[in-house]
């Protein structure tokens, strides 16, 4: 699978990815649960649309996918984004659960 190098990875890239809310709330599941297999996220699009959005992730160099078999595992690359953008991935996170927050009704 195509990911770029540590050194590669770009802050504008990295952001246009976190933009979108389908690929923003993959992070997050990544995030809370750990590696998880391609097609158990939980998000409102067809598998289709779900690989594209996992490509715009790995090719940003937020993702890694592992290949076992026929399954494909993502995972985040916590360590690479923390040492290149620390703390970026907390506060878009934290962000993202406020927002998550502030749209369900009491």
């Amino acid at each position: 699978m195509d990911e770029p190098s540590p050194q590669a990875i770009d802050l504008a890239a990295v952001l246009h990815a976190l933009s979108d809310p389908t690929r923003l709330a993959v992070v997050r599941q990544i995030q809370l649960s750990g590696e998880r297999l391609c097609g158990a996220f939980e998000v409102d699009v067809a598998k289709s649309t779900l690989s594209q959005h996992l490509r715009v992730l790995r090719e940003a160099g937020l993702t890694r996918t592992r290949c076992r078999g026929n399954q494909r595992w993502v995972s985040l690359r916590r360590d690479d984004l923390d040492h290149l953008f620390p703390g970026l991935l907390d506060v878009v996170l934290s962000a993202a659960d406020r927002r998550t927050r502030a749209d369900v009704p009491a």
